[in-house]
């Protein structure tokens, strides 16, 4: 199974940095290229544990639907959402943060199986684990400047 692991230090306070992380609005702002929307669930705000959210997006040239529910949260430490619908056979995000001196060390690990069996995981190998990778490190860009920055206060 194909996992992403990416390490992001933000000089922001965990708690900012935990909340923007769960952040709808943020997260649709830093996915706008894909025209990414929260079509379902929680569609605005800070979502919590035992919620779930429904993503619409323009991702391969096809517009994709994926229902991800937030399964475990201890605040401000970590957080998981996993998929409940979507074109993936299972994906699981976890989200950990890490109080550091000057700010907030972000470690998101990813797993994921494609569909389509053997044709899929060749797929992930030479293209999807690096896509997703990428969208992975513009949201944590993203939520970097705003936390960094006095943005945050028009979210929080």
């Amino acid at each position: 199974m194909p996992s992403i692991h990416v390490t992001t230090f933000i000089a922001a306070p965990i708690e900012r940095v935990f909340d923007l992380s769960r952040h709808i609005g943020l997260h649709k702002i830093s996915q706008q290229d894909n025209n990414e929307e929260a079509v379902g669930g929680v569609t605005s705000g800070l979502i919590k544990q035992g919620e779930y959210v429904t993503w619409k997006a323009k991702h391969l040239f096809k517009t994709r639907f994926m229902t991800v529910k937030i399964t475990e949260m201890t605040s401000p430490d970590y957080f998981e959402d996993v998929m409940e619908k979507g074109d993936f056979v299972s994906y699981a995000h976890k989200h950990h943060f890490k109080a550091v001196n000057n700010g907030t060390i972000m470690i998101d690990k990813v797993e994921f199986e494609a569909p389509y069996g053997s044709v899929g995981k060749l797929f992930s190998r030479i293209y999807l684990t690096g896509y997703m990778k990428l969208l992975i490190e513009k949201r944590n860009n993203t939520i970097r400047e705003y936390a960094e920055s006095t943005k945050w206060q028009a979210l929080l």
